[in-house]
């Protein structure tokens, strides 16, 4: 336990750069996107399927690079290049090339495009506070689910996939979660605290959704964890995969219920 408190003072750049916004959170997004992704497909190397991180890294700069220059419809032509590398890369290749090029395609979008949605939140200028209940959401959340699953948690929630996870912990996980939330929506809006109440529920939902997720992706490549990087978190993909969930869910709401 101790470890890991002193590993969370890892994260206190990034803290900085959320609170700062635009181009420092871009920087940091791209560097924790790049770790983020060299660890998902160091993971699969495990099983012998190996994908380019090549592509991968020009894919993930050039989504940076669309947003710093405000091109217009940048995701969509971002996404047809990186599919178009990758087809191109199938094609050229032999053996294993189907089963490498789907595992890239499959770690661009799941780590470089689902994270970029808090690049995306920050960009909606009005309700760009929102980007902190991405955070929040996710880190109390695990927080929440730890301490009351090690002390109620009876009942396994995904014992295939996660056998120390509990009902009773994601009960309390989406409780901590919704507390957490409503008190920084009193502080910061209260005219949408209702909002900032709905988010803490769906948040942590898809959080945990997200941590399952990963789970499930470490156990087909064999692995306990995808790095070692934050000792008593492993890597930064362990430490932000309910992130790459709680980023688009948030994003979304906020465009379809209040923007």
């Amino acid at each position: 336990m101790k470890t890991r408190i002193i590993s969370s003072l890892i994260l206190i750049p990034l803290l900085y750069a959320v609170y700062s916004g635009g181009i420092v959170l871009k920087i940091a997004g791209l560097i924790i996107g790049l770790l983020a992704l060299k660890e998902f497909y160091n993971a699969f190397g495990n099983i012998e399927i190996m994908p380019i991180y090549p592509i991968g890294v020009f894919s993930s700069v050039t989504l940076y690079c669309l947003a710093l220059l405000n091109i217009v419809w940048y995701i969509q032509f971002w996404l047809f290049i990186s599919i178009v590398m990758i087809l191109i890369y199938i094609l050229i290749s032999k053996g294993v090339g189907l089963v490498n090029g789907a595992v890239s395609l499959i770690g661009i979008i799941y780590v470089v495009f689902m994270s970029y949605h808090v690049i995306l939140i920050d960009d909606v200028e009005k309700y760009r506070y929102f980007v902190w209940l991405v955070f929040i959401t996710a880190f109390v959340t695990d927080t929440s689910a730890y301490f009351t699953g090690y002390l109620f948690g009876k009942h396994k929630l995904c014992p295939s996939i996660s056998p120390k996870k509990t009902i009773e912990g994601a009960i309390g996980g989406i409780a901590g979660s919704i507390i957490v939330s409503a008190v920084f929506g009193f502080f910061m809006s209260e005219a949408l605290l209702i909002h900032f109440i709905i988010i803490g529920v769906i948040g942590s939902v898809a959080g945990q959704i997200g941590d399952l997720i990963a789970s499930s992706f470490k156990r087909r490549a064999k692995i306990k964890d995808f790095g070692s990087l934050i000792p008593g978190h492993g890597g930064v993909l362990d430490r932000f995969d309910s992130i790459l969930m709680t980023a688009p869910v948030i994003y979304y709401y906020i465009v379809f219920f209040i923007r």
